[in-house]
């Protein structure tokens, strides 16, 4: 990793990664860096005792974790930087002295000649002095993509905290004695021990060939496990009762379906579910352990739960978000729900919650942000009532720099309502505009009212930036997810264009300066909306997005050998090659390049381990052989997550000139 470094400035506490950008603003529009470098801030969190905190900050443009003591002698922060090879990708507090800090190397390894993304934990000092591997001495470590699944931290144990890893079944190999569960064909999941200290881990428990998850009480005792059969795929809730395991329940696991488990319930009586009720939204369930009964945690009409919250300390649920506009949350106890309450009224109309608590609660760290808002994080002290600002996540730009963003929804052409955003570029009469077209990507995911460095940074450039909830959306209910299925480059391309169709008659958007931009799947809309609505677009760009869709499924199966419930996941989204092979091929954006009338950019990361870049390499090729008018982009080091602010700088650069190329600003 490099280790750590320490550094003391007073840049430090404004930026890692900003300093001497610009004393003072010499032109209206601020600079691309200023939306472009990754946050300045982002995920503090407390220690339990509330005497540090730690962040992940831009460092030299690349994730830093950066570990503050607190207090007026708090000396200098400790820096423990990513590097071109590994990148922090997440951390927690396993004790009030350690951290896990999980990063991740995108590289070829282990005979395969493809790229992955090998993820791994390290247990560290909070002064950096002291770092170790989580693992490190297991014989089957590197047959692991993954390695730093935590399940319990266990805070009544000073010096260990349980974590999960595949090992094999062959005696001798395996990490634990055997079990009557052993199968001699495959891996499973057990749970170990781990030693903070020296990162050792030893056999806890034993899981079978299909176990995928474990479900511990925050005191070091295990509850409950998740298997996964195949043929057909089916979940199996398991709990451990009198030292026996006894299945409690079995779910359909194929497509988007499965157990769904989020944790336990506050008084770990219960397991904690998403399921649907009977209108098909998303609520939390809760599964009583003794009883098996089922009631209703929590439920908003209308609207999905998009997640659990869960204690940081222990696991256990503890409140839902749902989004409606914004999201929103709710807790289930009264003192939790009370501090939410102060803090809405203290920032009405923003989007705030405490992301971080010290174990008792005295000590909070509240995010608060809204579209004109970009993220700020403030410190709490519940006992003196005082409050201070940490820092602002793009703290060079002012609202003035920031377009209004308001709900725009629409009908699309079958009549189903489309939630959609609309962004209009500050101090611009809304009349006549160039506009891009901004669909998210997932497609199991959305939009909403919130800040968004991307589409801030086209409005500040003069573009009105429409964003869709096209169908297949989350959030708004299973039957508006439902429609969206194996709609790819059909209605939910319809529902795209009829948003662009939208803008036009209400005299917003200039037909001839329309521009459809996106990543991912949104990458993936792009291409289909030049190659299968030619005359709408003047220009489309695509960064890792899909071309060809049958490529797709290939790719996910195998990329996954071992886990058909993913490729099973993309069937449900996507089609079967089977059933629907002729429609995914006429809807592959790189099998009618023939049909593009307008130029195409593409951005893809090497090491882009979700959408692989022959899918960009596809699309490119198809374009040169068809005469047309295509840049493509290779970015090295990067994967489908823009980690760094010289890609995220790059890309907004790139785009900007794409743009002001081919509809002005």
């Amino acid at each position: 990793m490099g280790g750590f470094v320490r550094v003391w400035s007073r840049c430090l506490l404004l930026s890692l990664s900003f300093c001497g950008l610009a004393e003072t603003q010499a032109v209206a529009l601020p600079p691309v860096e200023a939306f472009g470098a990754i946050p300045e801030i982002s995920a503090p969190k407390l220690s339990p005792d509330g005497a540090h905190f730690a962040a992940i900050q831009s460092f030299n443009g690349m994730p830093a974790l950066v570990i503050y003591a607190v207090g007026p002698s708090a000396g200098r922060p400790v820096i423990f930087p990513s590097s071109a090879e590994k990148i922090i990708d997440d951390f927690s507090w396993a004790r009030s002295d350690r951290l896990i800090v999980v990063v991740k190397m995108n590289m070829k390894a282990g005979g395969d000649d493809r790229i992955r993304s090998w993820v791994r934990a390290l247990s560290v000092s909070a002064d950096g002095k002291d770092v170790a591997m989580l693992l490190k001495g297991s014989v089957t470590l590197n047959n692991n993509v993954y390695a730093a699944d935590i399940v319990d931290f266990d805070l009544d144990d000073p010096d260990h905290i349980f974590g999960t890893l595949f090992v094999p079944t062959i005696s001798g190999i395996s990490l634990r004695p055997p079990s009557a569960e052993d199968d001699d064909t495959d891996f499973r999941l057990d749970v170990l021990k781990i030693d903070l200290h020296s990162g050792e881990g030893h056999y806890f428990m034993a899981g079978n060939y299909q176990t995928r998850q474990w479900y511990m009480d925050g005191h070091g005792n295990v509850v409950a496990r998740l298997d996964r059969s195949t043929h057909p795929l089916t979940d199996h809730v398991k709990i451990l009762e009198d030292g026996s395991w006894k299945e409690t329940r079995t779910f359909d696991a194929s497509g988007d379906n499965g157990a769904a488990i989020v944790g336990l319930s506050d008084d770990s009586k219960a397991l904690v579910r998403l399921d649907r009720d009977d209108n098909a939204f998303a609520v939390l369930v809760r599964d009583e352990l003794a009883s098996s009964a089922e009631s209703q945690m929590f439920g908003q009409p209308g609207y999905d739960v998009d997640r659990a919250l869960t204690d940081e300390w222990t696991g256990h649920v503890v409140g839902a978000v749902y989004s409606d506009d914004k999201p929103e949350f709710r807790y289930f106890d009264p003192e939790r729900t009370a501090l939410q309450r102060g803090l809405e009224h203290v920032f009405p109309g923003l989007t705030v919650h405490a992301v971080s608590m010290s174990q008792d609660k005295s000590r909070v760290i509240v995010e608060v942000q809204g579209p004109r808002n970009p993220l700020t994080y403030y410190f709490l002290d519940r006992k003196t009532h005082q409050a201070s600002i940490i820092l602002t996540a793009y703290a060079h730009l002012t609202e003035a720099d920031l377009g209004e963003m308001k709900p725009y929804p629409y009908a699309a052409r079958d009549g189903l309502q489309i939630p959609a955003y609309l962004t209009l570029p500050p101090g611009k009469e809304p009349k006549n505009l160039p506009v891009v077209i901004m669909p998210h990507g997932g497609p199991d995911a959305r939009d909403e009212l919130g800040f968004d460095w991307w589409a801030q940074f086209l409005a500040n450039r003069g573009y009105a930036v429409l964003q869709p909830n096209y169908r297949g959306s989350s959030g708004y209910g299973y039957k508006f997810t439902q429609a969206g299925l194996h709609e790819w480059g059909l209605k939910m391309q319809d529902d795209i264009s009829d948003g662009a169709k939208k803008l036009i008659a209400d005299g917003i958007a200039d037909p001839k300066r329309i521009c459809i931009v996106g990543a991912s799947y949104g990458g993936y809309a792009a291409l289909a909306g030049a190659t299968l609505t030619p005359d709408l677009y003047a220009c489309a760009m695509s960064f890792a997005g899909v071309s060809d869709l049958l490529a797709m499924l290939s790719t996910a199966k195998n990329d996954h050998p071992y886990a058909p419930d993913i490729l099973s996941f993309w069937q449900s989204r996507i089609g079967s090659r089977d059933d629907q092979g002729d429609q995914l091929r006429a809807t592959s954006p790189a099998r009618h390049a023939d049909q593009v009338r307008c130029p195409i950019l593409l951005m893809h990361g090497e090491g882009d381990t979700t959408v692989r870049i022959s899918q960009s390499e596809k699309m490119y090729d198809a374009l040169k052989d068809a005469g047309k008018d295509v840049q493509f982009i290779r970015v090295p080091g990067e994967d489908h997550y823009l980690n760094f602010s010289e890609t995220r700088i790059r890309m907004l650069t790139e785009l900007e000139a794409f743009l002001k190329k081919n509809i002005g600003n």
